[in-house]
């Protein structure tokens, strides 16, 4: 009989270190799988870090040209307006006086639809800044955030382009110009509806990746737990084969 509970005794006990080398060597797969997966991610944040600087430096220098050549632009624009004290015909100076306001006011209207744009970019980097001081993933996010940047910086060259169109002279815009207006206008809207879309896809994403946190908090809570349940039962079993 002792000789059976002595081979007992030992089964268990072989049992007990086998399970006790297995889940060290799990604990450091896992631990080692942690850490490439921190190197890994550490890795892809400075090249986007290093890409979102070049894009930014890019788009500050296109945002300060297009300045400059707006207010060129506008000098030229108030420099027709005075041409106009000199026209001696009530009519025409009338006219071109009509002129000059449409164009005005169509510059306005493409100023008055990416500043619209702007600030609701502004508002959605506002959640994007809340969402990851609380720790949500806003890679993606961000991603569509810098498409909407692009867009609105390209719709307002686009918009400079016009406006240079608009101010070449008081008369009548050639046949040539015209087609050329009328190309930009349509590129113009394009812009700024994608810019919108790329807008409400980041809305979208910073919806799916609240989700994805919660989700991924309750996994988290529930591992903890089982893991706790695994390592009081074990302390319990080397308890009774002492």
């Amino acid at each position: 009989m002792k000789k059976y509970l002595s081979l007992f005794f030992v089964l268990v006990i072989t049992l007990f270190i086998s399970n006790q080398t297995v889940n060290a060597s799990e604990i450091e797969t896992q631990a080692e799988f942690k850490y490439k997966r921190i190197e890994l991610n550490a890795e892809m944040k400075n090249k986007r870090i290093e890409l979102n600087a070049e894009m930014k430096e890019k788009k500050e220098e296109m945002k300060k040209a297009n300045e400059t050549m707006r207010e060129e632009m506008k000098s030229k624009m108030e420099a027709l307006r005075e041409s106009i004290k000199i026209e001696k015909d009530a009519a025409k100076a009338k006219t071109k006086e009509a002129r000059v306001t449409g164009r005005e006011n169509a510059v306005k209207r493409f100023d008055e639809a990416v500043e619209r744009i702007n600030s609701l970019k502004e508002k959605v980097n506002a959640q994007i800044v809340k969402l990851e001081a609380k720790g949500v993933v806003m890679i993606e996010a961000k991603t569509f955030i810098v498409t909407a940047e692009t867009k609105l910086t390209t719709a307002g060259t686009k918009i400079v382009e016009a406006n240079a169109l608009l101010a070449v002279s008081i008369d009548e815009l050639s046949k040539e110009n015209k087609a050329k207006l009328v190309i930009l206008t349509r590129e113009i809207n394009t812009l700024v509806k994608e810019a919108h879309k790329a807008l409400n896809d980041a809305l979208k994403s910073l919806k799916d990746a609240i989700k994805a946190k919660r989700e991924a908090d309750i996994a988290a809570r529930a591992s903890t737990t089982t893991s706790t349940g695994t390592n009081t039962t074990s302390v319990s079993t080397e308890a009774t084969t002492q």
